[in-house]
């Protein structure tokens, strides 16, 4: 759901991204015929992306973290196709195995989206997958450097 990461704060603990909605998706086709819109849980989705990016970030991507809750989550706004998108987690807490960030979407200023996420924090099932990860956040970072 993220197409780039433009910061990473780890003093202050924040991650700022950045997603366009594709023109087409199979996501559209039963929200709703005529009328596209991205589902509500599409949203926390990518919220909680970000939010588990920046605590991989923060624990050097040594442990994955694992959405366990969603509170306040509110979509304040409907989004379709090709809306720029602006995604910023913080993390409120971290410790014990788990993690809590408040994360939030805005479109063009206006909120569309913000939510509290709980995540508990596990050792990566392989080392496989932890490259991968960390590959596709490197990437994401790139892709920031080549749009600005």
């Amino acid at each position: 759901m993220i197409d780039s990461i433009s910061e990473v704060n780890l003093d202050q603990k924040y991650l700022n991204a950045h997603s366009t909605v594709p023109d087409e998706s199979t996501v559209f086709e039963g929200h709703f015929p005529g009328h596209p819109l991205v589902p509500g849980v599409l949203m926390i989705e990518t919220m909680a992306q970000a939010s588990g990016i920046l605590i991989m970030h923060t624990i050097d991507f040594a442990k994955i973290p694992l959405l366990a809750g969603v509170k306040n989550g509110k979509i304040r706004d409907f989004v379709g196709p090709k809306t720029e998108l602006d995604i910023k987690a913080e993390i409120e807490h971290e410790g014990s195995g788990f993690a809590v960030t408040r994360a939030q979407i805005h479109s063009g200023g206006k909120r569309i989206a913000n939510a509290q996420l709980t995540y508990t924090i596990m050792p990566f099932p392989s080392e496989m997958l932890q490259g991968m990860i960390k590959n596709q956040v490197a990437e994401m970072k790139k892709n920031a450097v080549n749009t600005n």
